[in-house]
């Protein structure tokens, strides 16, 4: 059985709390005592329980990254597994440990936070999406743990800092690309208004439009959901009709896989038949034939500023509350 704080205050003779206060560097305490118990330390060979150093400390050295989506919704979607493989990197080096949530929705995302706030089991967070609905933030800022949030955050707070690209614009200019083109049938697959990039990229396309007097088809606007299912679904709602558009916009890199299997499923020769422009990611781009023309995600910039404006903070640093990533329209050979 492992020693604890009880047999090294024996040992040594002295308090637990001398002891405690030992293990937590305090200064409150006798040379002579300090000794006995670090030289009880070592004959022992003890090992300090985290968990309890942390509750009579500073707490742990851990952020802590939210998903803000079920695992349900985020797998096969690879701008997750990017982002998060970018900030765990530089955790690593900056000595931390990464705890990554995940909830059934948003009030239990809360309740995770806070519990391990309050229970000084993290130090700061990073949110790998922003809820369009932004009282969680509000909640969370009163606890003055920083908060780095990847997508646009509207409100105005303390301690939560954001990190985007410009989805509003980056959306109208890639729609562009299609009414440029001469395309006049032109769809939006998207993903569900829940979150702030979702809403912002729908309304850069239909500002694009709006721009270039075309008029929107509701039939042509479709929810493609979270999943490679729901997101295969409605792209075979697009493309199997008796009115097919010519041209669509993939708002996110999951949509954008859906439209090149349905396409092939159907037929449906690209870029001949239909024209797709949208959002992707670099290995995506690799892979799809011919490879999209659209914005690949700088999902390893976002990790590594979002983490590194977590860590500025927590050192003391200022930083800025608002950061923006620069992104390119990519016309891929």
């Amino acid at each position: 059985m492992s020693p604890t704080i009880y047999d090294i205050a024996r040992a040594a003779n002295v308090s637990k709390s001398t002891v405690s206060r030992v293990l937590n560097n305090q200064t409150n305490i006798s040379d002579e005592a300090r000794e006995r118990v670090l030289k009880a330390i070592e004959e022992l060979n003890y090992q300090p329980n985290k968990l309890a150093r942390a509750l009579t400390s500073s707490g742990f050295d851990a952020i802590m990254v939210i998903s803000t989506r079920s695992t349900k919704t985020t797998s096969g979607n690879p701008f997750f597994s990017e982002v998060l493989d970018a900030i765990t990197a530089r955790a690593e080096r900056e000595g931390f440990d990464v705890i990554l949530q995940t909830s059934k929705n948003s009030a239990e995302d809360l309740q995770k936070c806070l519990t391990k706030i309050k229970q000084k089991m993290i130090k700061g967070i990073i949110m790998l999406s922003s809820p369009a609905d932004e009282r969680f933030f509000s909640e969370l800022d009163r606890y003055g743990v920083p908060v780095v949030v990847i997508g646009r955050v509207s409100g105005d707070y303390q301690h939560i800092y954001s990190v985007d690209t410009d989805n509003y614009r980056d959306s109208i200019a890639l729609t562009e690309v299609v009414i440029n083109a001469g395309h006049q049938r032109i769809a939006c697959l998207h993903a569900p208004l829940d979150y702030h990039v979702s809403v912002d990229r729908l309304n850069g396309f239909k500002q694009a439009l709006a721009l270039h007097q075309r008029e929107e088809i509701p039939d042509y606007i479709v929810d493609g959901g979270y999943t490679q299912q729901s997101a295969c679904e409605a792209a075979e709602k697009l493309l199997a009709g008796a009115s097919r558009p010519d041209a669509i916009f993939a708002a996110d890199s999951l949509k954008l896989m859906s439209i090149y299997r349905v396409a092939a499923q159907l037929d449906i020769t690209i870029p001949d038949d239909l024209m797709v422009v949208g959002y992707s990611n670099e290995l995506l781009s690799f892979m799809l034939n011919p490879a999209p023309y659209g914005i690949n995600v700088p999902t390893q910039t976002l990790g590594d500023r979002s983490s590194a404006l977590l860590f500025d903070r927590l050192q003391g640093k200022p930083t800025p509350q608002r950061s923006l990533v620069a992104t390119d329209i990519t016309r891929h050979a």
